[in-house]
């Protein structure tokens, strides 16, 4: 079975977002960009599949700038076999609309006919969480969201899920799209020898048009600021007050 990873090109979590002068959007000049956590964990359990011989192949996509080849070697030097990378903007600052992606992902699937497509459940700069769920409805196949366990058997898939009750176990028949969350597993770090065999192994380059996709934006952002800043906490001096004060705020 051949796995499907789609990744992308983020802000690095650790690295605290501006918003440029002008409010048109976030400053990326000299940020440090680096995967998606959600896909990193997908990266990681498709390896493991891998290795515990459930998969033969993992494939990793990445639809973005160029500059995503790094995001894709990032994962190659984890273990991924080959990478697809897909040239839809020149520009940094354009992220590529879900739908979008969610077509062009359906090219890829169609080309490269996977058993099995395993992505983040969402990408930390916009939070959409949509294009899993619109490549399952454009394939036509049976989805599983926010898994936190995987299990693959016999033509199927056991998926633990998060949803807001607890935990919902479902099994779905292959081929599927699953999307992870993040107590799924821990991403293993890419050591030198592997980051040098990365460099080695082969990543294709597409356009959209290869796929027959208009990446055109269909939505407009008008502003962008930053949150407002969290006001200063106010020491109580008994629980009497502190009653007060919350039923004040309207917390109870």
């Amino acid at each position: 079975m051949k796995v499907l990873v789609p990744v992308k090109r983020v802000i690095d979590y650790n690295v605290k977002v501006r918003v440029k002068p002008d409010g048109s959007g976030v400053d990326l000049a000299n940020v440090k960009m680096s995967m998606n956590p959600f896909d990193e964990i997908a990266v990681e359990e498709a390896i493991r599949l891998k290795e515990a011989g459930k998969a033969d192949e993992v494939v990793v996509v990445s639809i973005g700038v160029k500059q995503a080849q790094e995001t894709l070697r990032t994962a190659l030097a984890m273990g991924a076999d080959r990478a697809i990378l897909v040239v839809a903007a020149d520009d940094v600052h354009q992220d590529i609309e879900p739908l979008a992606v969610a077509k062009i992902l359906k090219g890829v699937v169609e080309e490269e006919k996977p058993g099995l497509v395993l992505a983040g459940k969402q990408a930390i700069d916009n939070d959409m969480n949509a294009t899993g769920q619109m490549l399952a409805a454009l394939l036509g196949w049976p989805q599983a969201t926010f898994a936190s366990k995987i299990e693959i058997d016999d033509g199927t898939a056991l998926v633990t899920r998060e949803v807001d009750g607890g935990l919902q176990t479902i099994r779905v028949k292959l081929p599927a799209v699953v999307t992870v969350d993040l107590r799924l597993n821990e991403p293993r770090y890419a050591s030198l020898p592997n980051i040098m065999k990365a460099k080695k192994k082969p990543l294709e380059e597409k356009t959209p048009a290869d796929y027959g996709v208009d990446v055109t934006p269909r939505l407009e952002v008008l502003a962008t600021e930053e949150p407002p800043a969290r006001q200063a906490g106010q020491i109580v001096g008994s629980v009497d007050e502190l009653v007060s004060k919350l039923k004040e705020a309207g917390v109870i």
